[in-house]
């Protein structure tokens, strides 16, 4: 494969290059652990990630006549025009954005009050029958998938369980975090993440106001404050999807109530990481001494 010009030095990088390149370091390298643990080779990534960089100058000089178009993507790439022009041939893959219902549903059974026991926990729902059903929350969801295939599904991603003996459906979990399911989690590692980046990206390359995209950070906590910080989390959590997911609904109802172009989609997330201090970070006298 035609590699083109090699890198120069990072002592002739500028100083915005060199800062971008160091922070891409931090990005890069999750990634890369997760490639090495399902044995994703360096070549599998140069090659998508060839394609995103003709994919993303294309779009930036998409203005410039055909006739010289592969020349300033190779030239804002590092790409040789006969690279260029290999990857321009490929298929455009075009990222595609579509609600799952098996999402949608597990989401709305969490956040609808009316669902919620007297502790304001998701309450188990008879298989059948009128509200307050798990028959009829999923055909609020859709009648294009049968409410039993739903519940097959949930129930294998371990989220929701089938009481044989009372016919009640049962909420496993308060997040839909599909266990077992690789190929799912893997999706939406690339959405969330991808989502998540595509933000930042928005706002370093604006003046900083595109995306709402903002992060706390703490350290020298104990284990036991970092259990008690995650409980806070989740708690938080619970609140925004109770208060976010059904303004959302009314939000989309009334778009379609007024006949507005519903041509838009927007992700709200929330994450938490913790790690070790680096090494030489302070620690606590052992008990009894000062």
């Amino acid at each position: 494969m035609d590699k083109g010009p090699a890198p120069p030095p990072d002592s002739a990088l500028s100083g915005e290059k060199q800062v971008l390149l160091d922070a891409l370091g931090n990005v890069l390298a999750p990634l890369a652990r997760l490639c090495v643990a399902k044995g994703v080779t360096i070549q599998m990534i140069e090659e998508r990630l060839r394609l995103a960089f003709v994919q993303a100058a294309r779009s930036a000089h998409g203005d410039q006549p055909s006739s010289r178009l592969t020349s300033r993507i190779s030239a804002s790439t590092g790409l040789t025009r006969r690279e260029v022009a290999r990857l321009e041939n490929q298929p455009a893959q075009e990222r595609e954005i579509h609600r799952s219902p098996v999402t949608e549903l597990f989401t709305r059974w969490l956040a609808n009050p009316a669902l919620r026991d007297a502790d304001g926990k998701p309450q188990p729902l008879p298989r059948q029958g009128p509200a307050p059903s798990f028959e009829a929350l999923a055909q609020s969801v859709t009648r294009d998938v049968h409410p039993r295939t739903l519940l097959d599904e949930l129930c294998r991603l371990k989220l929701a369980a089938l009481d044989p003996a009372t016919d009640r459906v049962e909420v496993l979990g308060d997040a839909f975090v599909p266990r077992g399911d690789w190929a799912r989690m893997v999706s939406y590692l690339g959405d969330n993440v991808g989502d998540h980046l595509r933000a930042a990206t928005a706002n370093v390359l604006g003046d900083g106001r595109q995306q709402f995209e903002q992060a706390i950070f703490a350290d020298e906590l104990s284990e036991e404050s970092l259990a008690q910080a995650r409980e806070l989390m989740t708690q938080h959590w619970r609140r925004m999807l109770d208060e976010i997911a059904p303004r959302l609904e009314e939000l989309i109802e009334a778009d379609r109530r007024t006949g507005r172009t519903q041509g838009q989609s927007m992700r709200i997330g929330l994450y938490t990481w913790s790690q070790a201090m680096p090494s030489g970070a302070p620690t606590p006298s052992p008990q009894g001494e000062t």
